[in-house]
């Protein structure tokens, strides 16, 4: 395994994340995540709510986004780290399979890591534009 692959930094772990969302490996995005994480999609965003255990985040979070839109991406452009706080700065992409309406939005992305692994997330993100996409 690689250097990174192990990494217990805390921009590290979040990385390796966003990687494994990418691809659609959702093992590897579970095992990004502690046993307790918590969750948080921001109020307004269609899967608003706080989920809980990595199977929960995966089966109510990146399932359904995967069901409701084609190629949904997280873009992690620029990441700001303080001890074990990263703010990610990024952007998604993706079709939604309804309406085929684009988005391309701005969101920025707080990760609480500890030991390696997230135990909390918050979205924050314009959810007037992840509407509108949805919205015939």
């Amino acid at each position: 395994m690689s250097e990174f692959a192990q990494s217990a930094a805390p921009a590290d772990a979040v990385r390796r994340q966003y990687l494994a969302s990418a691809a659609g490996d959702l093992e590897a995005l579970r095992a990004t995540l502690a046993p307790d994480v918590e969750w948080t999609e921001m109020a307004g965003f269609p899967l608003a709510g706080t989920y809980r255990t990595p199977d929960g985040v995966t089966s109510n979070v990146m399932e359904r986004l995967g069901k409701d839109w084609e190629g949904w991406t997280a873009h992690d452009d620029t990441y700001v780290v303080d001890g074990e706080n990263v703010v990610v700065l990024a952007r998604y992409t993706a079709v939604n399979k309804a309406t085929g309406k684009p988005i391309d939005v701005r969101v920025a992305h707080h990760f609480v890591v500890r030991g390696g692994l997230i135990v909390r997330f918050e979205q924050f993100v314009d959810t007037a534009l992840v509407r509108d996409a949805m919205s015939p």
